[in-house]
This record gives structure tokens, C-alpha cells and sequence, in this order.
């Protein structure tokens, strides 16, 4: 699959609701610390993220949160694409590995399905469908670009 696609697919997405980005905006601390309690908890953690990397994972949650709450008051599915594309290069070249997008995007979710109204829900979870179904082809469209220590995983 092609970036191409990607962005095909990226722009079926719906901008959600003004409410629904107004939710996520007055949740959006209470998330990030519940993503970062979450996150640490997990006896894997430093096999997902490298043995130096939490303060960096606790920083790319926040940085996450914020750039998905610019993305649902204005949703460029271009910016969408290259941005996920530049946080994979970035974060796989300091060794995360390819199974911690997996685990956060899951961990967004049930997060996400416990803390937000059921109709904010339902506008943003497509979006992390979206991302959870593609990263096997976010990661290889990284690896084709950089040679990441962990290019493998």
C-alpha cells in the first residue's frame, strides 16, 4: 500500500462536532494522565519503548493529544498522513518498537470508550480505527525511509 492510499482512505474520515472537539479539549489533561498511568503499568514497557525512552512516550501522549485536538477542530487529511508518517520515522529511529502503536492506539481507545460521551466517541473512534488498522502499512512506509534500529518488530 502506498501513501497514496493512505490519504485515500484518510480523507473518508469525518471532521467530528464541534461539541465532540469541545469534549476532547476540556478532557484532554484527564486523558493524558490516565494514557500515562495506563502506559506505565504495563509490565512491557520498557521492551515497547527502549529502556530511556519514558519521558519521551509520557511527551509523544501529550504531544498526541494535542495535535488530534487540532485535527478535529480542522481536519486536513494530508496533515493527518504525513504527521502519523513522521512520528513513526521519529520514534522508531530512538527505538520504539512497531507493537507500541498498537498498544497506545488501544489504550487511546478504551480510554476514550470509559471517559468521553458515547456520541464524542463515536466521532473520534474512526479515527483511531483508522490508525489501528494501518500501521502495519505506517510502519513499512517508515522503514522505507529511514533504517530504524528496530525495523523488524
Amino acid at each position: 500500500m502506498s501513501k497514496e492510499i493512505l490519504l485515500r482512505s484518510a480523507e473518508m474520515l469525518n471532521q467530528p462536532s464541534k461539541e465532540a472537539k469541545e469534549e476532547f479539549s476540556q478532557k484532554m489533561n484527564l486523558l493524558i494522565e490516565t494514557m500515562n498511568k495506563t502506559m506505565l503499568n504495563r509490565s512491557d514497557i520498557k521492551c515497547l519503548v527502549g529502556e530511556d525512552n519514558i519521558n519521551m512516550m509520557e511527551d509523544n501522549h501529550a504531544n498526541h493529544a494535542r495535535f488530534m485536538e487540532s485535527i478535529f477542530e480542522n481536519y486536513i487529511p494530508e496533515i493527518l498522513v504525513d504527521t502519523v508518517l513522521w512520528v513513526f520515522r521519529a520514534y522508531r529511529s530512538r527505538n520504539f518498537t512497531s507493537t507500541y502503536w498498537a498498544a497506545q492506539i488501544n489504550t487511546w481507545i478504551k480510554i476514550y470508550s470509559k471517559e468521553l460521551t458515547e456520541k464524542t466517541y463515536e466521532e473520534i473512534h474512526p479515527y483511531y480505527k483508522w490508525m489501528q488498522v494501518n500501521i502495519p502499512i505506517f510502519n513499512k512506509l517508515a522503514e522505507e525511509d529511514i533504517d530504524a534500529p528496530l525495523s523488524s518488530h
